[in-house]
């Protein structure tokens, strides 16, 4: 290369002069022509010492990022390549593939988009690139809200690697999460996460992911064992949790036979009583729909029932028929409360992942490391949950603006499409102790901290917009 550049330039000066004597004469006769000379001499200097050290320098070059050393994991964003692409997950292969980068502009395209896309892009299209320079963003020494069976740490998960996946939107940056920001936009208000243990599970992560900056003192009403609440006394904030899975009005059946009454037409009082002075609620329901369950109306009347035995006389309904009422009824006495004018998040269903069998008879999430996004995608009684869902979740944003003029919001919290390629992010076995051996494996929480962290960087995202 400097040979080539180096004749490039004295091709523009030769056939100026193509005789050596008369060059050396006019170089002799002509104090400008020196000067010319001497000025390209330098120039070309100038230009080649570059090239001479060019192969040293890393590129892209960033004079801020530390070099990569060969002995440690690489400080940017790495891509898995695969190239098997199941339709589900149904193989048990649990290794991680060699790590390599698909291409210079996939890892630096995440810093070069501006954040100001961030108001059109769609957060939840996307995929999860390795970024262990942030990983993890709290453990369970810096944070004791992490439930015991959420607990991986403690009963010793073998590696972090989980926690060291970041989602990337395809079309924008999704900054980390600022605890500082989330808790100026919450100011005075107050949010209630409604549903079962999951949501319980992203509440936990909320807190983990605040307590950078303050945590809270539990003002929870001792009268009711399954709704807590805490006060963030600096910030004049209240976050609480509705224990309601099912969201509707619920009885289990006599002699707690695991069977559930479900009245599809009445909110669960649990919540909808207390909701009315919250700014921010988080909705959401999904595993505990798979359970048997008797289907009621007008408080007596027997509609149908999800596996339920073959002699009772009713109409025996598929899965989504239960889940369909219960967030039509959801989603209606939300907009039929008059003192209730704040926003609605629907976070959508996270699907299990149970591998080698069922839960009860020795399934397991054994898998260390995420699909990508074209190697799998939602199927099945998981797709069809979702779609039902999202398909209620327009009915009611709808409705929302005709009848309230914009005053209720309706947002989705569209978790399922990412968390459907984490069946790296579970406890699985690392819940409870090695000595208990009756346990099941839990592949339907998520560990914390892990990738349900992200459920709050994009609540943080949408909060952002709405302020």
């Amino acid at each position: 290369m400097k040979q080539l550049y180096a004749s490039s330039l004295d091709d523009q000066v030769l056939p100026m002069i193509n005789d050596k004597k008369h060059y050396d004469h006019h170089q002799k006769s002509n104090p400008k022509f020196a000067i010319l000379r001497g000025a390209v001499t330098v120039l070309t200097i100038l230009t080649l010492v570059p090239l001479l050290y060019f192969p040293l320098l890393s590129y892209p070059f960033n004079p801020s990022s530390p070099l990569p050393s060969s002995s440690s994991s690489p400080s940017f964003p790495i891509l898995i390549n695969s190239s098997t692409s199941p339709n589900s997950l149904t193989t048990s292969n649990s290794s991680a593939p060699p790590f390599s980068i698909q291409d210079d502009d996939a890892v630096v395209g995440q810093n070069s988009v501006s954040l100001e896309a961030n108001d059109k892009c769609d957060l939840f299209a996307g995929q999860w690139v390795w970024d262990p320079e942030n990983a993890p963003y709290y453990t369970n020494t810096t944070c004791a809200a992490i439930h015991e069976h959420q607990n991986c740490m403690k009963y010793g998960k073998p590696n972090m690697d989980f926690t060291k996946w970041r989602w990337r939107p395809d079309e924008c940056v999704l900054p980390l999460f600022n605890p500082e920001k989330f808790l100026e936009i919450v100011r005075g208000k107050s949010m209630g996460f409604v549903g079962d243990s999951i949501a319980r599970n992203q509440m936990q992560s909320l807190i983990c992911l605040l307590s950078k900056v303050d945590y809270p003192v539990e003002v929870s009403d001792a009268s009711k064992a399954q709704t807590k609440s805490w006060f963030y006394s600096n910030y004049n904030f209240t976050l609480s949790i509705f224990w309601s899975p099912y969201l509707v009005k619920t009885k289990e059946t006599a002699n707690y036979s695991g069977r559930f009454d479900l009245y599809l037409d009445e909110a669960d009082p649990e919540w909808i009583s207390h909701i009315h002075n919250y700014d921010y609620l988080v909705i959401s329901a999904g595993q505990w729909f798979f359970r048997p369950s008797m289907f009621y109306e007008n408080n007596t009347d027997l509609v149908g029932c999800l596996y339920c035995k073959d002699d009772i006389n009713c109409i025996h309904f598929g899965v989504t028929y239960g889940y369909r009422r219960a967030f039509e009824t959801t989603f209606k006495a939300i907009n039929n409360l008059e003192d209730f004018n704040g926003i609605t998040f629907l976070r959508t269903i996270t699907p299990s992942h149970f591998e080698n069998g069922l839960w009860d008879e020795g399934g397991n999430c054994n898998r260390t490391r995420p699909f990508m996004s074209n190697e799998t995608s939602l199927n099945g009684e998981n797709l069809d949950m979702y779609t039902t869902q999202v398909e209620e979740f327009k009915v009611a944003e709808i409705e929302a603006m005709e009848k309230t003029d914009g005053l209720k919001k309706f947002r989705l919290l569209d978790t399922s499409k990412a968390m459907w390629i984490r069946p790296d992010g579970h406890p699985n076995s690392h819940w409870h102790g090695p000595e208990d051996t009756t346990k099941y494996n839990d592949c339907i929480h998520w560990c914390l901290p892990g990738p349900i962290d992200i459920w709050n960087d994009f609540l943080l995202e949408i909060l952002k917009r709405e302020s």
